[in-house]
């Protein structure tokens, strides 16, 4: 009952305003009030954690469970100092990790701040940009065609204003909003398709129907190409770690039968798991995405989805619309010609009447004719208009003058001359033959093979003031009178970008509603490669398969006069035929194809519900700006792909170093706490790598998972690792007849080195340090924790973690060693790469 009555205020307050005037909508002071009360306008989200609480969930961690229980039964079996060694390094570890990952994402969160959506609200008797959250039951909120509905309500003024509700119902169709029938309500979520209105809020946040659903449905959001990628490499090494871990417990069980061994052998096989499991994998791509969303800001690239950056890194077709891209989105009226490509101010007239009384956005053509000459129009009056649509391609305005209704229309030509019956010129009016379309249609083809972009218009006496000005078949038997050209110069700079994609393995598709004479003289003259052209009226996506539609879309380059749903299933079939697709759009009509694209794209500037479905949003329009963006997306795949391949060409060859240790050993050749003190320091020696450098070879093509290559990679290079640390055991036991401490101080250092060094190695394609340099940064990250380690082997510090002194002729030899592995790997990785992978995919 008391929400009933806040309702009925609310309305009440708001109707009883006239909305011409300016002190409509709620003061400051009172939002300010009501905001305490409702609260923000947020759907439910998931519940912030605060720092300490953060923190704990990291220990989650089945593997790190495990280590602590295991560490509390050292304790309570007298191995004390076991105990606090382990979970010294636990908690190392997960310091290590969230430090880096929280920064990562405070980083983040900072720029997503700029990407906040913004309703036209009245305050104060202005109008105000506001930001959508603080917007409040009793605002008044305007909306024209392309705004996000920012909250529940109901509409007090519109004009010819429909509403895309899909969101909430399902259906496609728009839906018409007026103050006067019962269909006056307008939800949180829904997206205004054409018109103009204003309406009161009664509802917001968690209280709007799309926040009951929200609240309901708690889904996950679908994971990209990427993040697919990821979990398919976790599954592969869960599978080889849990084979390899059981065999390493069941050889230590079967050679120790008291408790205080079978509790070893148990802690020292799930130091094992810890120590092979790339358990910074989470923590590198998150440092990886941060940094380059970071430096992508800088550009003015705005990342909104993190893992869109490596996608990026993979896309090989980017398709853009023509204005904006292409051209420099500074469209000028140049010419108004009649039926047969004379000049005539008639046609100027009519179009100028047409922008001028036309509601909602008004697009780059509108405002061209308004500003290319202000009219003087006397005594005209709007009586109704019927919007622009997208599959009618034309808007239509009824006004009177002098006693007289007249429509006058305006739209693609094509869709002109299809509904004119006559035509007028020099002030006559005659009927429309085959032949008079044919020459009209030259016009316009001469016009567009110019380049120039080409609006027709037409117009029709009303006689019978009763008709329902709202039905589209009105829009017949029209009197065609001429066109509007239109010119959009093309970007002298964007020919750099269009080399730089085309290097870079990255195909420009054009898709577009424009006319495909003048998107291909764009494209010609900027060089671009035109395989082939499609218009819209070909193209028929009910009946053709998805195979079909594939097959047209990778062998054509225009795509002409297309609707949101032809732009949408042409992106679509392309993912399905394996490829990685970029969406830039801006306007409404691109939302359908934004949201399928792999990466969708959208610009500062563009309608909401563009901005709210991109991935990445530009500061401004263009392909130049996506030229950072495709590189830092393949940085960041190579980094991390870096990361990976030295985990499986040392840390799966240590696995299978531990199966030979434990049957031809007979003490453990490290104790769990000096794996785990390996494995710390091994990580510390890592975390630069985002910081590294990419060779300019691997930035030329699209980067994808490719686990076959992955599996391969561990399978050579892991078998290589596990020789020199059996060769290693030889000469610590069987040369230098070296036991417990000394030998486990040995092969500490040895493979440590080893681990470490070898990125040297495997980050590049190419001769280490000769051809290609590692970054300053992992330089010193890398030789640090080495020389740490090595002091730790040759003082009597190593004693705290149970390690003897080594002789220097012992670590000399072991020196001599790890350059021994490190020119096999080079060695194997040449003949890899030679032989395998000739191509560089990966």
């Amino acid at each position: 009952m008391k929400e009933g009555l806040k309702k009925s205020k609310i309305l009440l307050s708001a109707k009883n305003c006239k909305t011409d005037q300016r002190g409509c909508g709620l003061k400051e002071a009172e939002a300010k009030k009501l905001l305490a009360e409702y609260g923000t306008n947020e759907l439910a989200k998931a519940k912030k954690l605060n720092v300490v609480l953060k923190f704990l969930v990291y220990f989650k961690n089945p593997l790190l469970i495990i280590l602590m229980v295991a560490s509390i039964f050292s304790g309570f079996t007298g191995q004390v100092n076991s105990m606090v060694v382990i979970l010294a390094m636990i908690f190392l570890s997960v310091i290590l990790n969230f430090y880096q990952e929280h920064k990562s994402s405070k980083a983040v969160e900072e720029i997503t701040k700029k990407l906040a959506i913004t309703a036209s609200v009245l305050r104060d008797g202005k109008v105000k940009d506001v930001l959508a959250k603080l917007i409040v039951p009793g605002d008044v909120v305007l909306l024209s065609a392309g705004s996000i509905v920012p909250a529940d309500g109901e509409i007090i003024e519109a004009d010819d204003f429909f509403v895309n509700e899909s969101v909430l119902t399902g259906e496609s169709f728009p839906v018409r909003k007026t103050p006067q029938t019962g269909d006056k309500l307008v939800y949180s979520g829904t997206v205004a398709v054409t018109g103009f209105a204003r309406f009161v809020v009664v509802k917001t946040g968690t209280a709007t129907e799309y926040g009951a659903i929200a609240k309901e449905l708690n889904t996950a959001p679908e994971i990209n190409a990427f993040e697919i990628g990821v979990k398919s490499f976790g599954f592969l090494i869960v599978k080889v770690i849990v084979g390899i871990v059981l065999l390493v417990f069941l050889i230590s069980i079967f050679k120790t039968h008291n408790q205080a061994g079978f509790l070893q052998a148990f802690i020292f096989a799930i130091a094992i798991a810890v120590g092979v499991t790339p358990e910074l994998l989470p923590m590198i791509i998150s440092v990886n995405m941060a940094r380059g969303s970071i430096k992508m800001a800088k550009n003015g690239v705005i990342v909104k989805r993190l893992s869109a950056i490596p996608d990026f890194g993979s896309m090989d077709i980017l398709c853009t619309d023509k204005t904006g891209t292409l051209t420099k989105d500074k469209i000028t009226l140049i010419r108004y010609l009649d039926v047969f490509g004379k000049e005539s101010l008639p046609v100027l007239r009519f179009g100028y009447i047409n922008a001028f009384f036309e509601t909602g956005i008004k697009n780059m053509m509108d405002r061209a004719i308004l500003e290319f000459k202000n009219l003087k129009l006397g005594k005209l009056k709007k009586i109704d208009e019927i919007p622009y649509d997208f599959s009618r391609k034309r808007s239509s305005i009824i006004y009177e003058e002098a006693g007289q209704r007249v429509m006058v229309t305006k739209g693609a030509p094509e869709e002109m001359m299809r509904v004119a019956k006559h035509y007028c010129c020099n002030g006559a009016i005659h009927k429309v033959t085959p032949l008079d379309l044919k020459k009209f249609n030259k016009v316009f083809e001469d016009l567009s093979a110019q380049g120039f972009g080409v609006l027709a218009i037409g117009y029709k006496q009303i006689n019978d003031k009763k008709i329902n000005y709202k039905r589209e078949e009105e829009e017949s038997n029209l009197i065609f009178t001429g066109f509007l050209a239109f010119f959009d110069p093309p970007k002298v700079s964007v020919k750099e970008t269009l080399v730089f994609m085309k290097s870079h393995g990255v195909e420009i598709k054009i898709l577009t509603g424009d006319n495909h004479l003048v998107t291909q003289k764009i494209c010609e003259e900027l060089d671009l490669h035109i395989k082939g052209i499609v218009v819209g009226k070909d193209l028929d996506i009910n009946k053709l398969s998805h195979v079909a539609l594939g097959a047209i879309a990778e062998k054509n380059t225009i795509f002409a006069r297309l609707t949101p749903s032809q732009k949408e299933a042409i992106v679509s079939a392309l993912r399905k035929r394996g490829h990685v697709v970029g969406y830039l759009g801006d306007g409404i009509n691109d939302a359908p194809a934004l949201k399928t694209a792999d990466v969708g794209i959208s610009v500062n500037n563009a309608v909401d519900v563009a901005k709210e479905t991109a991935d990445i949003i530009l500061m401004k329009k263009g392909l130049q700006e996506l030229m950072e963006g495709v590189l830092e997306g393949r940085k960041t795949f190579g980094n991390t792909m870096k990361y990976l391949m030295m985990g499986l060409s040392s840390n799966f060859g240590n696995m299978f170093s531990m199966i030979g240790a434990v049957m031809y050993l007979p003490f453990l050749p490290m104790l769990p706490g000096q794996i785990l003190l390996n494995n710390f320091l091994y990580d510390n020696s890592q975390l630069t790598i985002p910081l590294d450098d990419v060779d300019e070879e691997y930035l030329k093509k699209p980067k994808r998972w490719d686990m076959k290559f992955i599996r391969n990679f561990m399978w050579v290079f892991g078998p290589i690792s596990s020789l020199f640390d059996f060769i290693t055991f030889y000469v610590l036991f069987g040369v230098y007849h070296l036991q417990g401490g000394a030998f486990q101080a040995g092969w500490f250092i040895e493979s440590l080195a080893t681990q470490i060094f070898v990125i040297y190695i495997i980050r590049t394609r190419q001769l280490p340090f000769f051809q290609s340099s590692p970054s300053r940064f992992l330089l010193v990250s890398t030789l640090s924790v080495v020389t740490l380690a090595a002091i730790l082997v040759i003082s009597p510090l190593g004693a705290l973690v149970g390690f003897d002194i080594l002789p220097l002729k012992v670590l000399g030899t072991l020196f001599i060693l790890v350059l021994a592995y490190l020119v096999l790997v080079e060695t194997v990785k040449r003949i890899f790469y030679t032989k395998m992978y000739p191509q560089n995919n990966l």
